[in-house]
């Protein structure tokens, strides 16, 4: 694996509300969930404190808040990694997704209403513009807004800040399918939200649990296409 370029790792405006260590923390999390840093990228202390323009403790310190993730592996003398994606990580983090965002659906089949299934509507559209163009990021930002919009018009939106700090392990396997199954994805947000539509709550929790159960088919298609990715 080669050297990541850090080149795009923004420099810190000072005086802001978060913490350094929570910015570094956050830019590095990111660039792990979307694979800008795949698994075996190196990482380095004094790189980072430089590009970013701090010193080495919040970096140390962002360091650590990874590797309790599990998305880094830091190892004394040795060079500090980014994991594998682990498939127990990822097989954890979409139980308490799916058992979370089922209950969601099923209050949200009985709270939402036209304005709602509108927005969802949109948020879906420009999701296909997004897939037929092949532009990941975007439609995984869309996504996302997609299933927090439901939550948070089911009056519900703590249980999307669960399901956030929860998912990194199955968005980075969700990030490597992309270039195949984007529209599928989309499809089932359709069916997600026909049911809503018909404020039917068994069919909603039935469809988001169909949609989210896809990433054992995307982990068993990764262990075959990208073994030395998949741990």
């Amino acid at each position: 694996m080669s050297q990541p370029d850090l080149a795009t790792l923004p420099a810190l405006e000072e005086l802001r509300p978060r913490s350094v260590t929570d910015q570094i923390f956050e830019a590095l999390y990111a660039r792990v969930v979307n694979l800008t840093l795949p698994p075996g990228a190196k990482l380095s202390e004094a790189e980072v404190a430089a590009q970013m323009g701090v010193s080495r403790q919040p970096v140390r310190d962002a360091f650590y808040r990874l590797s309790q993730l599990g998305f880094i592996q830091i190892r004394p003398q040795r060079a500090t990694t980014v994991t594998q994606i682990s498939t127990e990580a990822v097989m954890q983090a979409y139980f308490v997704r799916s058992a979370l965002e089922e209950a969601t659906m099923r209050v949200a089949a009985l709270r939402l209403g036209p304005a709602d299934w509108d927005g969802l509507q949109q948020l879906v559209d420009l999701q296909q513009i997004a897939s037929d163009a092949d532009r990941r990021a975007e439609f995984h930002a869309l996504d996302d807004q997609f299933h927090h919009d439901i939550c948070a018009a089911a009056g519900k939106e703590f249980v999307w800040n669960l399901v956030r700090d929860n998912k990194g392990h199955m968005d980075r396997v969700r990030f490597l399918s992309l270039s195949y199954g984007s529209s599928t994805a989309n499809v089932e947000h359709g069916q997600i939200l026909a049911a809503l539509r018909a404020r039917d709550p068994e069919a909603a929790a039935a469809a988001i649990r169909h949609h989210l159960s896809k990433i054992e088919q995307i982990l068993a298609r990764l262990r075959i296409d990208l073994p030395d990715v998949i741990g």
